[in-house]
């Protein structure tokens, strides 16, 4: 049953996704689109049967909001859901409908080269982190502790990084100079969410702060 439940949502959520992707095209012939839509999904697709292979109740706990979940993370998941959506909506007139900028299809092979990294560490970091769940909150009645051990032997917030690599080349992959816009203020968003969640962390899970000591950069490894 749980396996029917996740199939559901992850069609359901994909035919929300292509509606959004192509909507704003204003044609479902868009090549671009397409194959952006096909490298998503096999990327997707070997994210989850990984995780559900060594981490089974991940899944689950990712599909809903953990009670405890910070009532600001509520508030920058939404800011950063509707600037995500932004980059596939601008992307969809800038490419094709109204076509304000022009890239070379070249870029694609730069966007394949980013994407494929990104989307193989936020694997990794989910493999690795039974506590990977979708929201900042303290999971104490799953016995939350910190890991230290994969990609978080080198960056305290792993799975973000892999995000920039999954979020960044869709402009490219899309042919929108413009999608770099939302794109961007994405990231943003992101790089505030890991603050206040590094900061949460620190204050609240046990060992945190002896865990930031040895591994001192959140994001990239000597800078920040």
């Amino acid at each position: 049953m749980k396996r029917l439940n996740l199939i559901v949502r992850s069609v359901a959520s994909l035919a929300l996704f292509a509606a959004v992707l192509f909507w704003p095209a204003g044609t479902i012939g868009w090549a671009a689109g397409w194959a952006y839509l096909a490298a998503l999904i096999a990327s997707s697709a070997f994210m989850l049967v990984y995780v559900y292979r060594v981490s089974p109740d991940l899944i689950e706990h990712r599909m809903r909001v953990g009670r405890g979940t910070k009532g600001w993370d509520k508030v920058v998941l939404s800011v950063f859901g509707l600037t995500y959506l932004a980059i596939f909506v601008v992307a969809g007139f800038d490419a094709v409908r109204y076509e304000w900028s022009t890239m070379s299809p070249w870029w694609w092979l730069l966007a394949l080269a980013l994407f494929l990294p990104g989307s193989a560490l936020v694997t990794w970091a989910m493999g690795v982190n039974p506590f990977f769940e979708k929201t900042v909150r303290i999971q104490a009645e799953r016995g939350h502790r910190v890991i230290d051990s994969g990609p978080y032997a080198f960056v305290r917030h792993p799975g973000y990084v892999g995000l920039f690599g999954w979020m960044l080349p869709v402009p490219l992959f899309l042919g929108s100079w413009w999608a770099f816009v939302p794109a961007l203020l994405a990231v943003v968003t992101i790089v505030v969410r890991t603050a206040l969640e590094d900061r949460t962390l620190r204050a609240e899970l046990e060992g945190y702060e002896a865990y930031a000591g040895r591994v001192r950069f959140r994001l990239v490894p000597g800078i920040w």
